[in-house]
């Protein structure tokens, strides 16, 4: 009996994660009293003193427990390099720890601020975005292969550039959300647009400058890329290094050379860079190389590490001006090559104190770039498929029915629901983290994987329900452009097969896991008692640690989560129970899994990515449950909050289920199986019937619809294919009883199906069916819909002058705009040398 209530207790109080001197005071105090009423029970009274005896005694611990699992930890610890090393070490940790750890703190959680744009930031997006939307015709653009004069200069005059530059140096000083939100509405209306503006205000000279660059460079260079005088690029991929940035052989060599006819100690630079955007029409080049010191100018180190410089792109043998076709999308990109460049060390942005840090300042940027503009052309992917593809569905009939109403079309049309409603959600989420200070290393790799990826499933069934409608390219069509550039934001910052496989894992274990960082960090410690010490505190604090994951895993397991408090008591308080209990078998199972392979799970991807699905769903799940809680919890936001944590929930039993039948260990295996799934899997897919009721706000002029898709841009006349869906969605909503009314009497025979619209009209009018205003609305509102899904046509004239123009205008085009920024450079540039 006193076993088993020593048991219990121990059970309780692991749950709880109880430090272990309350834990061993509280049992000393239990088996006292149940000592003095029933007697002594020799057994908890052993393990009890053998448990205290090595927790006080230090010295015999460290003797013979911790130093043989030092030694073992060194010996299977994984080999890092410098740049794996400064990766780790780059951005913060912040909500995904939470849920990395197992017991996340909801409270926490509900006290994160609702992210908001200010009264400038909405003033700006409002105005200066929509005018530069009214600017844009995306099929003008491609086929030009260039923005238009009017849209780059407005870009420039309006600080479309400086979004992030701070208002002392002429930027806007905005807040990542409201460059979010400006990035996703220029996507909605122009992908090639929105990413001539992302850039600049992304991962670059401008960010670099403001964390890192000194006094002089910051004023040489922010007023102007705040401006637009100066335009930027950063060239960090290379023909040898692309995921693997640590790989690059584009080498600055330290000497001595002549710069404005005085020698000076500076750097031989040979490069060569592709897929750069803005390179083609940059005026300052931001370049990582690695940098070398074979003649000990600047001390005894030779090999100091990737750095980066700051290029005016018109000096002396840099080489830019060629373009990529990035999918045939429009924005600048293309290589720059440079040989034997010489440029002085005070171009290193920090000066030569920053040489051989480049790799941890562009992490760190990274983290913060990648928050922001992938995570916004997704959702304006998201956006525009919603809005536009519900309203499609609703204008495009068969068989005498809105397609909407098929089945088949429903279930595409949920998934775009749920997906969009959680790219919203995310969107504002992760920015937000950015604006609380945060460097989101690990929650940025998930935002661009999981919300790129999302966005590619969108507008995949977007176009499978627009059919011809969405394949036939010209004025009209509002998706194939977004279609087509998907695979660049898959692609960039960072490939999204490694960031699954490699980065939300890899780096989410280490950073996330509340000791193996620390434990690392002690175990390569070149002072070997220090490290031991270390490494004492930590060790049996992870045991515990572990324990105590083992427990509450199970108790969750076997009481479907009843056993955990959910912050809420409304519908949504489930979700919250089974997002914890998830979050506890992700820390069991990733502790057991990383003392078993130890190093091999680096390298057994398909394994370590699973466990990377788990927490990336977790983080998914909580972004949506906090926009619906941001959003006043409106019941109509309900069923896209269900789908999408049933979603959750469901993709994180899936991952538990893969991983644990691919673990080499067998016996290992079934019994995390046993633990983490005792009852089976339970989680199950959203069903026929939410889906249905999922879809519906697509269908309507409704508030849900409003929000799911702010910051999309809707022109104001024909010339724009938005409006040209919406206004006819609108106009059909407006005269729905009218049409019932009529197509009621033509299945009646009453009125003549074989007549054209005008004669059905009249001849409703004639029948009382409905009053003259109401016919003519009725016979609007059908030509709309007829117009609204007529698709584009070209003459051979079309075709001879786009051959034409393929042959000529791109290359003169880009000639001219390059010398144009370079002769703005000059005439802006001060007289002396501020670099």
């Amino acid at each position: 009996m006193q076993t088993l209530i020593a048991l219990s207790l121990v059970w309780l109080f692991a749950y709880n994660r109880a430090r272990m001197y309350t834990i061993l005071s509280c049992l000393l105090l239990a088996l006292l009293a149940m000592s003095w009423y029933w007697g002594f029970a020799p057994l908890p009274w052993l393990v009890l003193a053998v448990v205290a005896f090595f927790y006080f005694s230090r010295d015999l611990r460290i003797k013979y427990l911790t130093t043989p699992i030092y030694d073992f930890f060194q010996r299977v610890l994984p080999p890092m390099n410098q740049t794996e090393m400064e990766a780790l070490e780059a951005g913060d940790v912040w909500w995904e720890a939470e849920l990395f750890q197992g017991d996340p703190d909801w409270r926490e959680f509900a006290a994160y601020p609702a992210p908001g744009l200010s009264e400038a930031e909405q003033a700006f997006l409002d105005n200066e975005t929509e005018k530069l939307c009214d600017l844009l015709n995306d099929w003008e653009i491609v086929n030009r292969g260039d923005l238009s004069e009017a849209a780059w200069n407005y870009i420039r005059e309006a600080g479309f550039l400086g979004m992030i530059i701070p208002e002392e140096y002429g930027g806007k000083g905005f807040s990542a959300l409201a460059h979010s939100a400006v990035v996703t509405k220029l996507a909605s209306k122009s992908t090639s647009a929105a990413v001539t503006v992302m850039v600049p205000n992304s991962l670059g000279p401008a960010e670099l400058l403001m964390k890192y660059g000194s006094d002089a460079q910051r004023q040489r260079y922010l007023p102007g890329l705040a401006s637009g005088e100066e335009i930027p690029c950063f060239a960090l991929t290379s023909p040898e290094a692309g995921s693997d940035a640590g790989a690059i052989i584009d080498k600055g060599i330290v000497c001595k050379g002549m710069h404005e006819g005085k020698e000076c100690l500076g750097l031989s630079l040979t490069w060569n860079k592709r897929y750069i955007t803005l390179a083609p029409v940059a005026t300052v080049l931001g370049l990582a190389f690695k940098m070398v010191d074979p003649d000990g100018l600047l001390g005894d180190q030779e090999e100091l590490g990737i750095t980066v410089a700051l290029i005016p792109t018109d000096h002396d043998g840099v080489q830019h001006g060629r373009r990529h076709m990035p999918m045939g999308m429009a924005f600048m990109n293309g290589p720059t090559r440079g040989e034997d460049v010489f440029i002085p060390l005070d171009w290193i942005i920090g000066g030569v104190e920053y040489a051989g840090r480049g790799w941890q300042m562009l992490v760190d940027c990274l983290s913060e770039g990648r928050a922001i503009s992938l995570p916004a052309l997704g959702t304006a992917i998201g956006k525009v498929s919603y809005r536009l593809t519900g309203a499609y569905s609703m204008l495009r009939e068969q068989f005498n029915l809105p397609i909407g109403k098929f089945e088949g079309i429903e279930e595409a049309l949920s998934r775009i629901a749920g997906y969009s409603y959680q790219l919203e959600a995310s969107r504002v989420m992760t920015a937000g983290a950015v604006d609380q200070h945060v460097k989101p290393s690990v929650v940025s790799a998930i935002a661009k994987y999981h919300m790129t990826e999302n966005s590619r499933k969108i507008i995949t069934d977007a176009m499978d329900i627009h059919g011809g409608r969405g394949l036939i390219l010209g004025e009209s069509n509002y998706l194939a452009y977004g279609y087509m550039s998907t695979p660049i934001a898959i692609t960039v910052e960072g490939a999204n097969i490694l960031t699954r496989n490699l980065i939300i894992f890899g780096q989410g274990a280490i950073r996330c896991h509340p000791f193996i960082f620390r434990e690392m960090q002690a175990a390569k410690d070149e002072d070997r008692a220090a490290g031991l010490a270390a490494f004492d505190s930590l060790i049996f604090r992870h045991v515990g640690y572990t324990i105590s994951n083992f427990v509450r895993t199970l108790s969750l397991s076997l009481s479907g989560a009843l056993v955990t408090r959910a912050p809420v008591s409304d519908a949504t308080s489930r979700y919250y129970r089974g997002l914890t209990r998830m979050s506890s078998s992700l820390a069991l199972v990733s502790d057991i899994s990383m003392m078993l392979l130890g190093g091999d799970l680096k390298r057994k991807e398909r394994l370590s990515s699973r466990l990377g699905d788990v927490l990336s769903n977790l983080y998914l799940g909580c972004a949506v449950l906090k926009y619906y809680r941001d959003n006043g919890s409106q019941q109509a936001d309900l069923p896209s909050v269900h789908w999408n944590l049933q979603l959750a929930l469901y993709n994180c039993q899936v991952a538990f289920k893969e991983f644990l039948e691919n673990l080499p260990n067998r016996p290992i295996a079934w019994l995390l199986r046993l633990i983490v799934f005792p009852l089976g899997a339970r989680y199950q897919l959203p069903d026929d019937a939410l889906e249905h009721e999922l879809v519906q706000p697509m269908f309507s002029d409704n508030e849900l619809r409003d929000r799911i898709t702010a910051a999309m841009y809707i022109g104001k006349d024909e010339s724009d294919p938005a409006f040209i869906i919406e206004d006819a969605f609108r106009q059909v909503l407006a005269t729905q009883a009218t049409r019932d009314s009529i197509r009621k009497a033509i299945r009646s025979g009453e009125i003549d199906a074989r007549g054209d619209l005008a004669a059905q009209a009249k001849a409703a009018v004639s029948q009382e069916l409905c009053s003259r205003a109401e016919a003519d609305a009725w016979l609007q509102a059908e030509q709309a819909r007829q117009r609204a899904i007529q698709v584009d046509d070209y003459g051979p004239e079309h075709f001879a002058s786009q051959a034409s123009k393929e042959s000529t205008g791109a290359d003169s085009a880009n000639q001219a705009k390059t010398q144009t920024n370079k002769q703005a450079k000059k005439k802006a540039a001060p007289d002396s040398d501020a670099a």
